[in-house]
């Protein structure tokens, strides 16, 4: 699958060190590896619906870390993924009596315009789960050979609709077996919640707990035999079928990255079960912890209520775009908030990111004529002048948890000092680190 463009690097003076991040799993933040090279999965959308802003803020972030990663010297392999079938999928194609396969293709098409618009870096591999099947095969068969995995027999589920012989799930605590092996995956290694906390998340958000015939109400799909009316792929020893979500992305990042690597990112709402899921596919195979690092992005909502479908108050990245809003004050809007954090979209939020790029811009092109007049009495002689003050502040604020507001206030404070006409030098400099380190091209 094609990935999309962006403004390509721009390499900027000396080197950052390598970043800290919040790690999930650890619940501190520790310093990344001082490595050459750096591998970084983020997962991507189930193409069903435009990307909104929680979409948004999460790719922003992790292309803030890509950035990081990148300006302290090391070459990053960032991959990501596309659901590009799953039962949100179908059942939204059928609902609106679109083929599944045009409207993944339409939604997904969509998102990469989103992602080129807010300047995001592109994955040097972008992999729809459609094209990662005969990779996720073998997986499973491996999975049944070593009693990790197990068929479900046919009959009516929870709801008394029959179904086939053969689906097959993950036993979870079969794969747990932290009595022969202490370091082995546990279930809440990676969430660190209690299973009375994944009781009603395992079922939100994308689970089967009731399903007759499973070993344990948290066991995940990892393959569903064929059904009439549904897509399926040759399983070889799997029979007809497709993949279920959580071992997709599992078996992509190894395919790309190897394990462990070094970190594994999305929202936070795929801290379960899907992180914590995977972790345990890949422990189950390769008997290695999936990354090294594991970060969440907060949850996004709009004028202080839960953005959501069914609410219908989704704010759409395509449609502010449509509007005429730039892209660049969606980003800042963005950056003005840690990644960690939940916060609101407002009109006044964005508003003020409309400045905020407008004063910048003026304060570019003040600094550009301060170079041609020469730097006034006594700025020669300053140890450090402002244009690199900015660069070691925003290499500290981003290397500190990815602290974009703070990045944010630095680039602010030179602003500032530029419009007065005050050692306002290296117009260049600044504008290099602005859109490399930040992703805004003025």
């Amino acid at each position: 699958m094609k990935s999309w463009t962006a403004t390509p690097w721009t390499p900027l003076p000396g080197h950052a060190p390598a970043p800290t991040l919040y790690d999930t799993r650890l619940a501190r933040t520790e310093a990344l590896p001082e490595a050459p090279t750096a591998g970084l999965y983020v997962c991507g959308i189930t193409p069903y619906d435009a990307t909104h802003m929680g979409h948004a803020a999460t790719y922003v972030a992790f292309d803030l870390l890509h950035r990081a990663l990148r300006d302290a010297g090391q070459e990053v392999t960032y991959v990501q993924n596309v659901t590009d079938v799953d039962d949100p999928l179908l059942e939204r194609a059928e609902a609106t009596g679109v083929d599944w396969r045009e409207l993944a293709a339409e939604q997904t098409e969509l998102f990469r315009t989103d992602m080129r618009a807010l300047n995001v870096l592109p994955p040097a591999h972008y992999i729809g789960a459609t094209e990662a099947v005969e990779w996720i095969v073998p997986w499973v068969e491996t999975m049944l050979q070593r009693g990790t995995a197990y068929r479900v027999p046919g009959g009516p589920d929870e709801h008394g609709v029959p179904q086939p012989d053969g689906d097959v799930y993950f036993d979870v605590r079969a794969a747990a077996d932290t009595e022969h092996d202490p370091a082995r995956w546990f279930l809440g290694r990676v969430s660190g919640y209690t299973e009375e906390q994944m009781r009603p998340l395992f079922a939100e958000r994308g689970g089967d707990p009731q399903r007759p015939g499973k070993r344990d109400p948290f066991d995940p799909l990892l393959w569903r035999v064929h059904r009439d009316g549904e897509p399926s792929w040759d399983g070889a020893a799997l029979g007809r079928g497709r993949p279920g979500w959580h071992i997709e992305c599992t078996v992509i990042a190894d395919r790309f990255l190897g394990m462990p690597y070094t970190v594994q990112g999305g929202g936070s709402d795929l801290r379960f079960p899907h992180h914590e899921m995977g972790a345990g596919h890949a422990f189950a195979v390769t008997g290695q912890e999936m990354a090294l690092r594991y970060a969440h992005t907060g949850m996004v909502g709009l004028d202080g209520e839960k953005m959501s479908k069914s609410r219908g108050n989704l704010v759409l990245v395509s449609t502010l775009r449509q509007r005429g809003e730039d892209p660049r004050a969606i980003r800042l809007a963005i950056l003005a908030h840690h990644y960690r954090e939940d916060w609101f979209w407002t009109d006044e939020l964005l508003e003020r990111s409309r400045e905020r790029l407008r004063t910048w811009r003026h304060a570019l092109q003040a600094a550009r004529e301060a170079e041609l007049t020469g730097p006034r009495e006594g700025e020669a002689e300053a140890d450090e002048s402002p244009a690199r003050r900015l660069l070691r502040q925003v290499r500290e604020r981003l290397g500190d948890d990815l602290d974009a507001p703070g990045a944010l206030r630095a680039v602010d404070a030179w602003a500032d000092q530029a419009l007065r006409g005050e050692g306002a030098g290296q117009a260049g400099l600044v504008r290099d680190l602005i859109a490399a380190r930040l992703g805004v091209a003025l």
